[in-house]
Formats: C-alpha cells, structure tokens, sequence
C-alpha cells in the first residue's frame, strides 16, 4: 500500500529509471489517448473539472493507465493509494477505509488505484463494492485484460470503463524525443542526437509501449556514452533490446514488398512462406491489426465461396489478437495464416463484385422492376407496384422463374461460382435452380 507523490514539482530521483523520471504530471504533458484526452473529450473535461468518479482503465502495458490515475487524483486534489494484488490484503484495505474517512470528513477524497485489478478474485473485489457505493473510495482500477470477462458485474455497474489504445508511432517519437531533451527528468543533460534509423527502430521494436521504449533509450544511451559517442546509433538500441533490426520501413518500399509477398504466398497456397513473412512483419515492429485486416480482405477475395467459413475465421483471429495482445495474440494470427494458406480458393466473389460495379457505372440508376417495388399504399399499388411478383416460397423448391435485374441487364450473370471447395456445391445448386425454373409449375403456379 503506497501513496502515490501529488507534488508535481518534485524533483525525480537520478537513481529512478528514465519511464519513472519522466511520468507525466498533468495532462498538457501526457501524450496519447486523444479519444480521452483531446479537448472536450471526457477525461479532459473531468480532469479540468475535478470532477472525478470511478472509472476502469482498459489498456495494454505502457500505454499510460497509471499515470493517468495520478493526473486525476492530483487534479482533484485527492490522496491516491496504490493497492496492490501481490502484497495487498483485507487488513490493508480496512486501514485505507479508516483514513478515507478521515480524510472524508476534512473534505477530502481518496483514490485508490487498483492496478491489475484482473488479479483480483471475485471475493477480493467485493470488498471494494460498499466503500465506492457510499463514495468513501473513488475506485480506479487498471487491466489489460477484458474486464466484461474479469472485473465482477456489481463493481462494473459502478465505474465507467474507459479503453485506453496502444501508442501510435507518432507518439512514441514524441516521448523518445522528450526523453532525450529534457535537462530535468530526462536525458538532456547528456547531450546525446539519435539517428533517424536508431529513433525508428525503437519505436517499431517498443510496439506502442512507452515503458519499453523509454527503458531501451536508457540503456542505449548508456551504451553510447561508454563508446565515447555523442549520438545512439541502431547498433545500440540493437544492444539495448536484444534484438536485431529487420529492413522493413512501414511507409516505404519493403513495407510493401513483404506485405506483397505475404498476400501472394496465402494466394499461392503456402503457408510456411505465409508465416514467414508475417512474422517478418511482426518481429520489424508492424501493427498486427495492418495484418489481420489484410487477411481478412483476402479472405474474401481469394477464398471465398470456396471455404466461406475462412471469413469467419479471419475475423476471429482480429478479434483474438485484439483481445489478447501481444505477445500471444501471435498464435491466433498464425492459426488464421496457415487456414487462410491451406484453404481452397476462388475469387469468383470478387470478379462479380467488379462486373457489377462495372455495370452500375455504365448504365447508372437503372429503375428497379415494378414487380420488385415495394406498395404500401393504396396510390402505389395503383401504379403497379409489387404487381405479378411472384413469391419465391409459394413455389416448388422455393425456386421462381422471375427476373431480378433491370431489363436492361436481364439474365445478366456475374457470379460464376468456380470447383473449388464448397464452391463446387454453390454451382450445382445454381445449375439445378436454372433446370427447375424451366419447369412450368415454377414459372406460372401462386
């Protein structure tokens, strides 16, 4: 159980590493989260207004949940305690009540801030439930995990639940170059440049976590300084991080390339490749969404009808991977590329998307069918809307011989279903429909 430090000029201890030292304290300097914090956005406005209430921060690592705990709690002027799973029990918890009530009557509040509440059991979070009811806690607790599935119904009902997003490039760059800056908190006082290579690859390599990235600029700085050199070059963040730098720049070239050369391995029905690439992609620091997202357009367009439960499974992997996170969230990805790769294909979807596409940009508004129109008037049924439509299930089958199309297009076909898959099915199924449809009792019958 620890309180949280609310002085906002207090000077950061040298021994602290570099993330601690530069931990924002107030909004102006926290960067991210613009959905929450951009100006008349929620977090903004009850942050300006001290009006705090409990809230559930939804987020992965690094992207800033407990200090916007601190920032609320400050801009309130509230005591923030830091309860922990790991070393936090019911008699901590009694003590805390004691003092915010104390501290209730002076005119003050108390927030306690809960971070990985997930790890808390059911009972454990019952607890909190009639200190928060009564307004003794204000309750913030922090997660990266789903907190529809891990925080109980009762305390959820109570607290807003806010989601917090990974750091985009843009943002990390701007912390990493705070960090290098600033004389106070950070690195300036070591007057070290970083190379446009270095400052990329960090931010590729810390994937939206500040913490990351903050920690390997140390340590590479470090590094640096021991080398006698007055700019981190990627051999020292490659140092910093254990890890080697891939050549993949996501706004030129190889970015393309790969994501080319990944698309065509799923097309060319090779899934090793497929892993390949993707992980090179990945393991270079590219947004997993970028790929989930790609793999559910092929899904579509090269697979189809073919296996139509390959949409089903591409958009599953985007759900699991969103859910999950990394690093695990890795193996859903993999599961979907090596279906995805082995799954038969056919892209007769697509082609028809595009014939038709042609067609209305060709002959532009064509009037629907009167027998097509809708008549829920007595004026309209006058006109001859909806008149001789023929209802498909009043006829053997359910199959009816009846135009669809404008006449200009009629018995046009854009879908012609390939033998692929359960695609083969598709085509004989059409194959019959067009048989039965010659047969009087489905073209005359009511």
């Amino acid at each position: 159980m620890d309180l949280f430090e609310l002085n906002s000029s207090t000077q950061a201890s040298p021994l602290q590493p570099l993330a601690e030292r530069m931990r924002p304290k107030t909004l102006d300097e926290f960067v991210g989260q613009e959905h929450l914090l951009g100006a008349g956005k929620l977090l903004r406005e009850l942050t300006e207004a001290g009006a705090l209430r409990s809230l559930i921060l939804w987020g992965p690592p690094g992207s800033g949940k407990t200090t916007l705990a601190q920032i609320l709690a400050r801009s309130a002027g509230a005591v923030c305690v830091h309860f922990s799973a790991v070393t936090s029990g019911v008699k901590d918890l009694k003590k805390i009540i004691q003092e915010a009530e104390e501290f209730q009557r002076l005119g003050k509040r108390t927030v306690l801030f809960v971070d990985e509440i997930h790890h808390f059991n059911k009972s454990q979070q019952d607890n909190f439930l009639p200190h928060v009811e009564r307004g003794t806690l204000i309750l913030i607790g922090a997660t990266t995990e789903n907190p529809s599935f891990e925080v109980i119904s009762p305390l959820l009902s109570r607290c807003q639940v806010l989601v917090l997003n990974p750091l985009t490039a843009d943002d990390t760059g701007k912390i990493v170059d705070r960090a290098l800056r600033d004389k106070q908190h950070g690195l300036g006082t070591w007057q070290l440049e970083i190379a446009a290579e270095a400052r990329e690859f960090v931010i590729q390599h810390s994937q939206g976590d500040c913490r990351v990235a903050l920690n390997a600029l140390e340590n590479a700085a470090t590094l640096a300084r021991k080398d006698r050199k007055n700019k981190i070059e990627v051999s020292h963040l490659q140092e910093a991080l254990q890890r080697k730098p891939l050549q993949y720049d996501k706004a030129g070239d190889e970015h393309y390339n790969v994501i080319s050369a990944f698309i065509k391995s799923l097309r060319g029905s090779d899934p090793d490749a497929a892993l390949y690439w993707m992980m090179r992609m990945i393991e270079a620091g590219e947004d997993p969404l970028f790929i989930a997202r790609r793999m559910i357009i092929f899904a579509a367009e090269d697979i189809g009808n073919a296996d139509p439960q390959a949409l089903q499974v591409a958009v599953a992997a985007k759900d699991a991977f969103h859910f999950v996170g990394l690093p695990e969230g890795k193996i859903p990805l993999a599961q979907a590329v090596t279906y995805l790769a082995t799954a038969p294909k056919s892209n007769a979807s697509y082609k028809a998307m595009l014939a038709a596409t042609e067609d209305v940009q060709e002959h532009g508004a064509l009037p629907v069918p009167l027998h097509l129109r809708n008549a829920p008037t007595p004026l309209m049924q006058k006109l001859g809307y909806g008149k001789s439509y023929k209802y498909a299930h009043n006829y053997p089958g359910h199959v009816v011989a009846q135009e669809h199309l404008p006449k200009e297009l009629k018995d046009k076909k854009y879908y012609m279903p390939s033998d692929s898959g359960y695609e083969s099915h598709i085509k004989e199924q059409l194959k019959n429909w067009e048989e039965k449809k010659k047969n009087p009792n489905n073209r005359d019958g009511s």
